[in-house]
């Protein structure tokens, strides 16, 4: 049938509607596209289809800089202008704050603020990771398609950072070659580059047992010549596998990053916004709403490696920096003594069971992509704090807690930024400023 895509989804497909009225979700269409569509789903409320037909292309399609967007899942959005991707991207914020977070127009056009982004829309990624894959008895290592089911091998990918343009084909090929005469056991390998400091690390995440490391070492080495080589040990069933070890194989053993006026070093298992150019602008962001002085307490959950912790410890009297997650708990600490920042309290643990006793001042919250329990909401309004930035990457969860904060009463919602840290994808994170309301102000 032959559709109009009227908007762009938060994933990878267009919007557009039958005459009944009836959404029909299309994959391969942008806003502004007339298509020849085919149904291949029919639900109740909606249905879902695929572009088999450009009949009229959109003024906002553009030819996409990577060979691979049709196939590969990396870059859904390719065929979009930047301007575009920006206005769909603030569009789809907006639309969730109204229909989730139940905030009226007048609401959202008051609290959404213009779209933030760095300069680079490709070649900004400072992480990819390659799947490996046995097919007709050859190995080969390659990414994720838009079918996840798929592996799609790759010589490049415009996403990640212009500065290693050989480093995917580098360690596609030196494991390519040592994985066709030796089973590596391989789940996944990580490709970590900054630019700014030169770090190069290849991680390999393998079950534990016996491991080439010898073998592997040098043929990276050869390669491409990494800063950093380890592996990465987990076990238990694949849904849930935990990390049982990290081993050097080669170098320093781990990725060194410069964001802000900060140097920190990661461990292969930490998370790190893979966008350290837009990362800084979520750090900008998160000051700005909380101008914190140097008297104040501040208290960080789910602070990660250390991305606000660290800025906010220069500002502050004191920081209770609280996250759950073992690798980056030790890299924090780890980052703290080379910063040289003694007015942190690091606590393991999760964030409500953990949560601190501090009077604090300002809070930050970087929660993962389920947001808040209504647990932490309420001991976040438990506090004495004057201001709480939050940080999401994920608009549906957000939009779910700003509704339970805005209940709730002690805290409002004063402005939510996007930030474009995912040119190419529908991926967008989210800078919110809420303040004590008047009536609960001492």
């Amino acid at each position: 049938m032959q559709l109009t895509i009227t908007a762009m989804t938060y994933g990878p497909d267009g919007l557009a509607r039958k005459e009944d009225g009836k959404a029909v979700f299309v994959s391969g269409g942008i806003t502004g596209d007339v298509v020849e569509a085919r149904i291949v789903e029919e639900g109740a409320s909606f249905a879902r289809a695929i572009c088999d037909e450009v009949l009229e292309p959109s003024p906002s399609r553009t030819e996409s800089a990577c060979p691979y967007a049709g196939v590969c899942g990396g870059c859904p959005w390719a065929a979009m202008r930047r301007d575009a991707q920006l206005a769909a991207k603030e569009d789809n914020l907006r639309s969730t704050l109204s229909r989730i977070g139940r905030f009226t127009p007048e609401e959202v056009d008051e609290l959404v603020k213009p779209i933030r982004h760095a300069k680079d829309a490709w070649g900004y990624r400072n992480k990819v990771e390659l799947a490996p894959v046995h097919r007709n008895g050859k190995f080969f290592l390659g990414m994720h398609g838009r079918n996840p089911d798929d592996v799609i091998r790759v010589d490049a990918c415009p996403l990640f950072d212009k500065k290693f343009p050989k480093a995917l084909k580098g360690v596609a090929g030196a494991l390519g070659y040592l994985g066709n005469s030796r089973d590596l056991e391989l789940e996944r390998v990580g490709i970590r580059a900054s630019r700014r400091t030169k770090a190069l690390e290849v991680a390999l995440w393998t079950p534990t047992g016996g491991f080439p490391r010898g073998q592997v070492s040098r043929v990276l080495a050869d390669s491409l010549n990494p800063t950093s080589v380890v592996r990465v040990m987990s076990k238990g069933d694949r849904r849930a596998r935990k990390i049982a070890g990290v081993e050097s194989l080669l170098g320093e053993g781990s990725w060194t990053e410069r964001i802000g006026r900060e140097e920190i070093r990661l461990s292969a298992p930490s998370f790190f916004q893979v966008n350290t150019a837009a990362a800084e602008i979520l750090i900008e962001l998160v000051l700005e709403a909380l101008q914190p002085q140097e008297h104040e307490v501040a208290i960080d959950l789910y602070c990660g490696a250390g991305t606000f912790t660290l800025p906010l410890a220069r500002r502050c009297e004191y920081v209770a920096a609280v996250e759950a997650y073992g690798p980056a708990v030790r890299d924090l600490r780890r980052n703290l003594e080379i910063a040289h920042l003694d007015n942190v309290d690091v606590i393991g643990g999760d964030a409500v069971r953990e949560f601190p006793d501090e009077d604090a001042d300002v809070l930050v919250v970087d929660p993962p992509r389920a947001g808040l329990a209504a647990e932490a909401i309420d001991l976040i309004a438990s506090t004495s704090a004057r201001d709480v930035a939050y940080v999401s990457c994920d608009p549906a969860t957000l939009a779910r807690d700003l509704r339970r904060f805005a209940d709730e009463g002690t805290f409002v919602p004063v402005s939510a930024t996007p930030v474009d840290l995912f040119p190419q994808t529908y991926h967008c994170e989210t800078v919110v400023h809420l303040t004590r309301s008047a009536s609960h102000r001492a």
